[in-house]
């Protein structure tokens, strides 16, 4: 299949466009994009400078993607949006490059961005992401693999939600949301473990006993967050989840959500 360029399409002559690439009616694609195999580009459509799409990506009506940083201190240096394979953007989603000189907003591989969302600058997302409709992460963000995010929720600067972690709709995240739990609400509350989840994504019944015996030191006990690591990294079997619960709790820098809910 060759590429399907709409005429009422513009595309820069310094766009590299790989092969089997389609770009709709009235959208625009800038100088410096470079944008992989089988990507489908829909209608009305931005791609900006300093953006790179790999391979099979489908960008939906009025997305745009790429564009500058809102952060009020961006003075217009070079930097960067780089997204991976497989990625889904659905209507009028934005996604900005990073305010940093150099620096990339990213995004792995097989992420659903649903429609209206907003990706602000500097953010990291991993693969296999769900984000809703409407919600909305600031700048400097970190979304780890395989987490979900329900409609209508806003992430604060630099927080950092773990994998296989969900979201609940219409939550105010200010802290950052530990691997693999439940949280809603604003403010937020923790409301167990993703099961579905971890079952879902293959994690084995021996970890996940071992994740809910952490959890309930982390979340079910009088002790500090941590209190709660040395306890765990004493009495709970190191497997390669808790490891990675560890890990994170190792980095946050806002603190964690720690207010669970007494019915979960």
């Amino acid at each position: 299949m060759a590429r399907v360029i709409h005429p009422t399409a513009v595309v820069s002559a310094k766009a590299e466009l790989g092969e089997d690439v389609s770009i709709g009616p009235y959208s625009v694609i800038a100088e410096d994009v470079v944008i992989g195999d089988a990507t489908e580009i829909g209608p009305h459509v931005v791609v900006d400078r300093y953006t790179t799409l790999g391979k099979r990506n489908k960008i939906h009506s009025g997305a745009v993607i790429g564009g500058t940083s809102q952060d009020l201190k961006f003075k217009g240096d070079r930097s960067y949006l780089v997204i991976g394979d497989d990625n889904i953007i659905r209507e009028y989603v934005t996604i900005n490059r990073a305010t940093v000189p150099e620096a990339v907003t990213r995004l792995g591989n097989g992420n659903a961005i649903l429609a209206y969302c907003h990706i602000a600058h500097d953010c990291i997302l991993g693969s296999h992401i769900t984000i809703s409709n409407v919600s909305t992460l600031a700048g400097h963000c970190e979304v780890e693999d395989n987490a979900g995010l329900g409609g209508y929720v806003g992430v604060h600067q630099f927080v950092k939600i773990g994998s296989m972690a969900f979201v609940g709709g219409w939550s105010k995240v200010v802290k950052d949301v530990p691997p693999y739990v439940k949280v809603e609400g604003s403010p937020l509350k923790v409301y167990g473990l993703n099961s579905v989840g971890l079952e879902r994504r293959g994690v084995t019944a021996e970890s996940r006993r071992a994740l809910r015996k952490a959890y309930n030191f982390l979340f079910r006990s009088e002790l500090n967050v941590s209190q709660a690591v040395e306890v765990i990294r004493k009495e709970v079997e190191p497997t390669a989840e808790v490891l990675h619960l560890l890990d994170f709790l190792s980095r946050a820098t806002r603190g964690i959500c720690k207010n669970a809910d007494p019915e979960d």
